[in-house]
């Protein structure tokens, strides 16, 4: 999303938000409890939804055997969930090369899927996705230092449309969690 697309977006946070982003996120001792602060922000101004953080374990590994964007598949591996019955911790999925993996995993472009179509064209599990009645996705690149995708920050709605300033605030949100998610990133990081 450029700027463009986003200009007539108003992105207006309410106190209460602001509080907890700036004042409950930096002091989180841990990745749930600055998942649980982000997830309280987005659920209070987007409604019902599923929040999944998800690491890029190759980008983590540092494969250089392989470039970035070459290898055949993926690994994803879920490290938070505010839906952890249906979408457990832990949990991790393969993914081959897909445009959507190039844009989000290679590229480090925002995703934006709108609509039960959009959903089924991206995620073998569009079945469970849409049977919790989410219509919608925005994932977002979470960068490390060089700019690369190190892990996903995936904000599913009941909506099938997203308002550009929603797609806005998803990608603040992720870019706040992305101090969190690194500490949690290098936990898992091959060699610790």
């Amino acid at each position: 999303m450029s700027e463009a697309d986003g200009a007539d977006a108003a992105l207006r946070l309410p106190p209460a938000a602001c509080a907890v982003l700036c004042q409950d996120l930096p002091r989180a001792p841990h990745l749930d409890a600055a998942m649980q602060a982000v997830e309280r922000v987005r659920r209070s101004l987007l409604g019902e939804g599923l929040l999944t953080v998800n690491l890029h374990l190759q980008a983590l590994a540092g494969d250089s055997a392989v470039p970035a964007g070459l290898a055949d598949e993926v690994v994803l591996q879920r490290i938070w969930s505010s839906l952890p019955g249906a979408y457990p911790v832990a949990g991790s999925k393969r993914k081959t090369m897909t445009a959507w993996s190039r844009h989000l995993l290679v590229n480090a472009e925002v995703f934006v899927g709108e609509g039960e179509n959009a959903l089924a064209e991206v995620f073998d599990d569009h079945a469970l996705i849409t049977s919790l009645g989410l219509r919608a996705v925005v994932n977002v690149p979470l960068l490390d230092d060089k700019g690369r995708c190190f892990a996903t920050f995936n904000a599913l709605g009941t909506r099938s449309h997203w308002r550009p300033a929603d797609i806005w605030l998803l990608r603040l949100l992720g870019t706040l969690a992305t101090p969190a998610v690194r500490r949690a990133a290098l936990a898992h990081s091959p060699g610790r």
